[in-house]
């Protein structure tokens, strides 16, 4: 919850004005629970759609980023409530093994997917046949010179959480036709 990429999220989405949730799953920080290797965490990402849906009655956008963006997504594609989803960092390949998203050519939701062209846990190759797998509205944006954690790589020395939160603003306008916030009335 407290991690730079997510913080860095929140702030591209409060950019616009929209309400944000960040929370930690079960048994991370002071979460109840104990970690359940994506299944109870998936129901820990629906709870949270409940309690925006029951909150604010307004189609919700999901963020989430590495093991956030594989649950996330699995929860929320399909679900007619969430009107578009962002997969930061979204990890296909951990400690040798291959992540399958067999579910993903039934997610109809317009798809953004952020990844640094560094990312260990995301080589071009598999997460571009992952994004593929994907029906449209879908684009998948590769951040030159930033690793996992959108930080910087020897050839690239500088952080790339602007970066990350420009194209994540662009694709919110282009996407969901949202125009940012006023900052001079708050």
């Amino acid at each position: 919850m407290h991690n730079k990429v997510v913080y860095h999220a929140m702030k591209a989405f409060s950019a616009f004005g929209l309400p944000v949730l960040r929370f930690n799953f079960r048994g991370t920080g002071l979460s109840q629970g104990t970690h359940d290797h994506g299944h109870g965490e998936q129901d820990d990402v629906r709870a949270a759609l409940n309690w925006l849906d029951t909150e604010f009655h307004r189609p919700i956008l999901f963020a989430g980023f590495s093991f956030g963006a594989q649950v996330g997504m699995h929860a929320c594609c399909g679900d007619a409530r969430v009107a578009g989803l962002i997969a930061l960092g979204l990890p296909v390949r951990v400690a040798g093994r291959d992540t399958k998203y067999g579910f993903l050519p039934q997610c109809s939701a317009p798809k953004l997917f952020l990844s640094g062209d560094h990312d260990q846990f995301a080589p071009r190759d598999l997460l571009t046949a992952v994004f593929e797998l994907a029906p449209d509205p879908k684009r998948m944006v590769w951040i030159a010179g930033a690793d996992h954690f959108f930080q910087d790589t020897a050839e690239s020395p500088a952080a790339k959480f602007k970066l990350m939160q420009t194209e994540m603003r662009a694709w919110l306008r282009e996407t969901f036709a949202l125009a940012e916030a006023d900052k001079s009335k708050s």
